[in-house]
């Protein structure tokens, strides 16, 4: 990678974290809920990308890259999400089952120290979990939030995604 790009993109962050807090903060929100960003893979960030790239250049190579099934948040959920809340995600034309068939599924909630699991319970159309509590010691679920459907509960590699990330606003 050119150091050229990289100076760019980094000066690029500083001015979207201004927009973003500027905006969070128009919808009274926190302008900053949490002191670290959420870390996202690759193929986490071009999962929820993906549905805005609509063309690329016929001579361009593939993407080394690929998005993971669709993974919403359910327009029912309650507008002020907190540890303790039950929500449902949704998985639209798609859905997730265990490998083995009968092993549980997990919400894994990305924070900068680590995921942080919850039995997500089959419903129609998607799953049902409730919001964990950060173990003492980790980085909270608060703001702007990512959580993944996985067969794993100890680790989120892209090996064990199996839909999202979905973005939720927790309190």
């Amino acid at each position: 990678m050119s150091k050229a790009y990289l100076t760019a993109a980094g000066s690029i962050l500083t001015v979207e974290a201004r927009h973003s807090a500027y905006i969070r903060s128009s919808l009274k929100q926190s302008p900053f809920p949490s002191p670290f960003d959420v870390p996202l893979t690759l193929n986490e960030v071009y999962t929820l990308a993906a549905p805005f790239i609509v063309s690329c250049p016929s001579d361009n190579a593939p993407l080394p890259v690929k998005a993971f099934p669709k993974l919403v948040s359910s327009p029912e959920n309650p507008m002020n999400i907190t540890s303790g809340t039950k929500i449902t995600l949704l998985t639209p034309d798609y859905i997730v089952k265990p490998a083995d068939g009968t092993s549980t599924i997990y919400g894994a909630f990305i924070t900068v120290t680590g995921p942080v699991f919850a039995e997500a319970t089959p419903v129609d159309g998607g799953f049902s979990l409730t919001v964990p509590a950060a173990a003492e010691g980790m980085a909270p679920i608060r703001g702007q939030t990512y959580v993944v459907l996985t067969g794993c509960n100890t680790t989120v590699t892209d090996e064990t995604v199996a839909a999202g990330p979905a973005i939720l606003e927790v309190s």
